[in-house]
């Protein structure tokens, strides 16, 4: 029976089908798949607003997308109270925002800390070119545009107004979102503005308008945005949470000293022309910095106290309960930017 023809095509069917799953399966691939199966390397995605004051967040952005660490995705928002939104939701654990709103989003009980600074400085007073304004007191009667009233921008100003003896209705204040300034005052639809840039300098660019004062000369070292993380990612991932900020500080080293390549980076992510950053960033040089933005205690107290005199906030802050430097690096070493052929 053994030698019949219909037992030899079972055995050799069964055989077949056998051998063909072998080969199915690829066993010889097992180790490499093992490895392509590992777990992916963590990712976390990042708001941003397009203001060179939020600048090191695309060139994390842009360096991590080859690092082995983790993946830092930027999300570009283009105004604050959508970014609140996402972060209340649970949809964001990581943020640029000003200042005086991360103080007033603790006040109402919402888990932030914030972290690192994003910058110094890289503010501006635009006001319109056919006005003859020379300070703060040349703008009674007009409207003046803010990114928001928690934002420092407000706060210096109405400090520059008291300090001039202006009283707070001498000037009328509007909310406005950053990018829409500069078509605002073109057609005279606000007659100043102070703003983070990079929306400052498309009026002086096109004549539209002028600086009348720069943020560093009228607040040396000038904080404007910073860098906050809910309590629920550093509780969760601190490894995460110490890898952004390591990655926020040394992109903004990188930045300091590749100023022209920093234009030509962000300016994508910014939805920007590249001239108009790379103006901002390089005219003067000191327009915005970098370096130094280790979140102090005073300074951050000092704004919390404006905030309250001026009732963005409804009580006391001590920033010492918002405030960790835990994850701050100890030596800052710049990024690694492989910048594209081209530039």
């Amino acid at each position: 029976m053994i030698r019949s023809p219909l037992f030899r095509w079972t055995l050799g069917a069964i055989l077949l089908v056998a051998l063909l799953g072998v080969v199915r399966g690829r066993p010889w691939e097992r180790q490499a798949g093992q490895t392509a199966l590992a777990p992916a390397r963590e990712t976390l995605g990042v708001g941003f607003l397009p203001v060179t004051c939020h600048l090191t967040c695309p060139v994390t952005d842009f360096a991590s997308k080859t690092s082995p660490n983790t993946r830092f995705a930027s999300q570009r928002f283009t105004d604050f109270p959508t970014v609140v939104e996402t972060l209340k939701s649970g949809r964001l654990h990581a943020t640029f925002m000003i200042a005086p709103l991360a103080m007033k989003l603790r006040e109402q009980g919402v888990g932030v800390r914030i972290v690192y600074l994003g910058h110094r400085d890289g503010s501006t007073v635009m006001v319109r070119s056919d006005l003859p304004a020379s300070s703060i007191a040349d703008l009674k009667g007009r409207i003046v545009a803010i990114p928001s009233k928690y934002s420092n921008q407000n706060l210096v100003f109405r400090k520059l107004m008291k300090d001039q003896g202006i009283e707070p209705d001498d000037i009328r204040f509007v909310e406005m979102p950053p990018p829409d300034m500069p078509g605002a005052l073109a057609t005279k639809a606000i007659d100043a503005y102070f703003v983070g840039e990079p929306h400052a300098a498309r009026v002086e660019l096109d004549s539209t308008g002028r600086v009348l004062h720069h943020a560093k000369d009228i607040w040396p070292r000038f904080i404007s945005c910073v860098l906050v993380v809910t309590d629920e990612l550093i509780a969760e991932r601190p490894a995460v949470v110490q890898d952004l900020v390591r990655g926020i500080a040394e992109s903004g080293e990188w930045a300091e000293t590749h100023r022209e390549e920093a234009a030509a980076l962000v300016a994508p992510y910014f939805r920007q022309d590249e001239r108009l950053v790379r103006f901002v960033l390089t005219q003067p040089p000191d327009r915005v910095s970098y370096r130094m933005l280790t979140p102090e205690d005073d300074e951050l107290q000092h704004i919390a106290d404006m905030a309250l005199e001026a009732g963005i906030l409804d009580r006391a802050l001590d920033v010492r309960g918002l405030v960790d430097r835990q994850f701050i690096p100890a030596d800052i070493k710049p990024a690694h930017i492989d910048m594209p052929r081209d530039h």
